[in-house]
């Protein structure tokens, strides 16, 4: 297995000065936390990193020089950067039958045992792929924009929440069929918002893997403070 991490985003909802994923947390930076998570795993051999050009903080990373993670050039997209490390990877010798761990940057707080339950499933499922997701527990509503409202959203309906999960990271599949669906889903200018929905264009059903509300995405600056909770809970150590 290898380990993928698009990180050339800027994490504007966050509105800090430097992208989100170079932020600190209990010591370490948010991608430096998200990469170890990964490497916890012995069946993750290597991790690309996709950063952005002229990334003037990776070479403070705690894994700029580490033989296991190898940084490559992103895009402007999420998606793009996945497929710019999937390639990277191929280059390299990877072959297209290895499973592909896919995760956010700003997800530092990933558990090793969440991690290992994910991959088991993918090990036995290659060809379905394997995401981790939560059950949505809120009822949820469906809503559209009232011009009779002053433009407030309305509620149109309520959805069957039984049916519904949140998406989370790692997803993983092999690496020859996500480049594939991929470039397939970028050519047609598919919303591809996770690895996932690029699969389901074709058809593919992935199976879904209880996740954690520890492995939250870091996006606005209130989450900094619930994150860094997490990770000092998972008492982890980089040395």
């Amino acid at each position: 297995m290898i380990g993928i991490i698009p990180a050339a985003g800027i994490g504007q909802r966050m509105g800090a000065e430097i992208p989100k994923q170079y932020l600190q947390c209990c010591g370490k930076t948010i991608l430096d936390h998200s990469i170890f998570a990964l490497l916890q795993d012995p069946r993750v051999k290597r991790v690309w990193v996709a950063v952005q050009d002229n990334d003037q903080w990776w070479p403070e990373s705690h894994f700029a020089n580490d033989s296991r993670v190898e940084a490559t050039l992103g895009g402007a997209t999420r998606a793009q950067s996945v497929l710019a490390a999937l390639r990277a990877a191929k280059e390299s010798g990877v072959a297209t039958a290895t499973l592909a761990v896919v995760h956010d940057a700003a997800r530092p707080a990933l558990a090793r045992d969440v991690l290992a339950r994910l991959l088991d499933v993918a090990e036995r499922s290659p060809e379905s792929g394997a995401l981790l997701a939560l059950p949505v527990r809120d009822t949820v509503k469906q809503a559209e924009t009232s011009a009779a409202q002053g433009s407030l959203s309305v509620s149109e309906q309520t959805l069957e929440r039984e049916k519904l999960w949140l998406a989370q990271t790692p997803q993983v599949f092999q690496l020859g069929q996500l480049i594939q669906a991929l470039e397939a889903g970028l050519a047609a200018n598919s919303p591809l918002t996770d690895e996932s929905s690029a699969l389901e264009r074709f058809g593919q059903r992935p199976l879904l893997v209880v996740g954690s509300r520890k492995a939250m995405k870091v996006t606005d600056p209130e989450d900094l403070a619930l994150v860094e909770y997490y990770l000092k809970q998972l008492n982890r150590s980089f040395l």
